[in-house]
């Protein structure tokens, strides 16, 4: 087995490669930037340390051959960006963008700050939005930029003035990143990197069972900043080229990588399924889908966590691997209790496997939270349902969050369903299944009783929208319309 490199975490700041020895490797960007770098780079925030708020955005850069001059630019939270995960990367922080900036331009005329400690995390967030619409040659309609902004919190702006900002930021005079400077310090540090073959990383898991994996950091940043919780030496998963592969056979079946970003899975997944498009823009802050994974997501296994329902839904399999062998797995069966998983010691998750779904199956994904934007599921419920031409229901999965210790179908509900007419009746019939399906509990999010009558509410929207006769368009179920 190959020894795990002592070499320096090696990244570009400030146009300059920085080689960093001897870091603990949970020490965040966000502290190193504000107490370590020189000069302090104090610009980025500290405000929740814990992915909330986005005051800590900064954006990070990759080499990436199919994007715009061969490198990715995106934003994240510094606060929950452990330095190991830099490595051969790029940080650029509110202190490299020209002075003054046409982002910074247009939140002065537009009157988008007042205290100002939010701005500089919304500089970088407006930055990379810009960055990315100047790539493509297009404009984000307000819709699309509210999205955008949804990782960044104002207590005293307000949003509208940065809304018309961002809209503001196009007509200004263009700043563009220097792409082709930024790809020729990547591939410099590419000649010294971490990554490794999937062969020596299933090789180091065998052999340091009780290591904890680490992907983005989103959740276990949490346990070190909030719980102060010591994860000793992680496995980086991200450092595995193979891992962050999502890929797609002839006949559809989708393979999404283990260490592929929560962006890009769900991107794919929402282009096969459009259905998941409002749940995509719902899951977590686009800072934490930029850092975070899908594999990581399930792998944890929280039973209010977003993609497990949807995935189950799906008919998803998951691939395990231990060494050089590899089994699979029902999603389904792969959770076996609270936070508990099917793993064994020595074994993680390779890859999620996305069958195409049969033809006429109509899928469904909806999430209840307190907050519509970066908020944990109250309920998630996702279905996938097949009528046959006499409009009954031919097939039914139902699988729902935060409504049991595990992620879990509904199954006396979907008995209720299965070969009888999808009518007004059927539909009564299963929401009383549905509570002999279900025990749950209350908690801060919700009580027992409210999570049991929103889920058959959301049954009620599952017939309103698919049923035969006279079914309701998605314009006449939701209040507010997604944009691209």
């Amino acid at each position: 087995m190959p020894e795990i490199s002592p070499r320096p975490i090696r990244f570009v700041h400030r146009g300059h490669a920085i080689a960093l020895e001897g870091v603990p490797p949970t020490r965040t960007l966000l502290d190193w930037l504000r107490e370590d770098a020189r000069p302090r780079c104090t610009g980025t925030k500290e405000g929740c340390n814990e992915g909330d708020c986005g005051a800590c955005t900064v954006l990070v850069a990759e080499r990436d051959d199919t994007a715009p001059g061969g490198v990715a630019i995106r934003h994240v939270n510094a606060c929950l960006s452990f330095l190991p995960t830099l490595d051969g990367r790029a940080v650029i922080t509110v202190e490299d963008l020209p002075q003054p900036h046409p982002v910074q331009q247009a939140l002065v005329e537009c009157h988008g700050s007042q205290c100002g400690f939010c701005t500089p995390g919304f500089v970088m967030t407006m930055t990379a939005l810009r960055e990315a619409h100047a790539a493509a040659g297009t404009r984000p309609e307000r819709p699309a930029i509210a999205d955008a902004l949804a990782g960044n919190l104002c207590r005293c702006t307000g949003y509208r003035p940065i809304v018309d900002a961002a809209e503001r930021m196009f007509e200004l005079p263009d700043a563009p990143i220097d792409r082709a400077a930024l790809r020729a310090q990547l591939d410099a540090l590419a000649a010294d990197t971490s990554e490794m073959t999937l062969e020596d990383f299933a090789a180091q898991r065998l052999a340091r069972p009780e290591a904890r994996i680490v992907a983005g950091a989103t959740d276990v940043a949490l346990w070190v900043n909030k719980q102060f919780r010591d994860i000793g030496e992680p496995l980086w998963i991200t450092r595995v080229p193979a891992l962050r592969r999502i890929a797609t056979d002839a006949d559809g079946t989708l393979h999404i990588g283990a260490a592929a970003s929560l962006e890009d899975a769900w991107a794919a997944l929402a282009a096969r399924w459009p259905a998941l498009t409002e749940v995509w823009r719902r899951f977590a802050s686009p800072p934490v889908r930029h850092a975070g994974t899908l594999g990581g997501n399930i792998a944890n296994g929280s039973p209010i966590g977003d993609g497990a329902p949807v995935l189950i839904a799906l008919d998803a399999r998951i691939v395990l691997r231990r060494g050089p062998d590899t089994r699979t797995l029902a999603l389904e069966d792969f959770y076996l209790d609270y936070m508990k998983n099917a793993l064994a010691p020595g074994e993680f998750v390779e890859r999620l496997v996305v069958p195409p779904s049969p033809e006429g199956t109509q899928l469904r994904a909806w999430k209840i939270s307190k907050r519509f934007d970066s908020d944990i599921s109250t309920v998630l419920m996702a279905a996938a349902l097949r009528l046959d031409a006499d409009g009954r229901i031919a097939a039914a999965r139902l699988v729902f969050g935060g409504m049991a210790a595990i992620t879990k179908r509904a199954a006396q509900t979907e008995a209720a369903l299965r070969g009888r007419r999808w009518d007004e009746a059927t539909l009564q019939a299963a929401q009383v299944a549905l509570a002999q399906d279900f025990l749950p509990l209350s908690d801060l999010r919700a009580s027992a009783s409210y999570r049991l009558a929103v889920s058959a509410n959301l049954l009620r929207r599952l017939w309103l929208e698919t049923r035969p006769d006279d079914p309701l368009p998605a314009s006449a179920t939701q209040v507010r319309e997604f944009r691209a």
